[in-house]
């Protein structure tokens, strides 16, 4: 359920969450091109945690809200998907329950693509980037920035235990018209 909140920004409730991650053919993940930061963590529980792929690891924050998450691209590059792992069963207080994502050139001019509610997640929780017309199916951007305004039963600090960012795949003939899949089509794709 989607609702239109009073800065014209898309927010929606997001319930529960996916045991496991799936992911479209047509994406890739594009977190291993971008520079991490984090506005704050404990000891031992840093931006390192958020990448290892490891479920029992997380992020925590150490501090006042709102909790960043900051992922800068060296060149401007196109997203489509940002997908968090969190665990309200575990975590409980530490969960995140209104999330904001940011996009812009930098720190100076980052501006909200899209605010969401979290209602107990556990799990996957999958964040679309693409905005309410059809053709704008991803965002353009240099930064994107993860702010955690709030969490579930008032809590103060944050644990989030994975980030993923997700763009679509680029077509490996950019000549080509058509965007073939099957590795047969793919073979007969070009005149020799």
């Amino acid at each position: 359920m989607a609702t239109e909140s009073s800065e014209g920004e898309e927010e929606g409730k997001i319930t529960g969450g996916n045991k496991h991650l799936v992911i479209e053919d047509d994406l890739r993940e594009m977190g291993k091109k971008a520079a991490w930061s984090v506005s704050s963590c404990k000891p031992g529980n840093g931006v390192s945690s958020l990448r290892d792929d490891n479920l029992d690891t997380y992020w925590q924050s150490d501090g006042a809200q709102p909790h960043l998450v900051n992922i800068q691209f060296q060149k401007k590059v196109k997203l489509q998907l940002v997908v968090l792992y969190v665990d309200f069963k575990l975590d409980e207080s530490y969960t995140p329950s209104k999330i904001s994502i940011r996009a812009g050139d930098g720190f100076h001019n980052l501006k909200e693509i899209k605010t969401m509610e979290l209602v107990k997640p556990t799990g996957w929780v999958y964040l679309s980037l693409s905005g309410n017309d059809p053709r704008e199916t991803f965002v353009n951007t240099f930064m994107l920035q993860i702010a955690v305004l709030s969490n579930h039963l008032n809590g103060r600090d944050t644990h989030v235990r994975q980030i993923k960012v997700y763009g679509p795949r680029l077509n490996p003939f950019p000549n080509q018209p058509f965007q073939f899949t099957s590795r047969e089509f793919i073979t007969y794709s070009s005149v020799r």
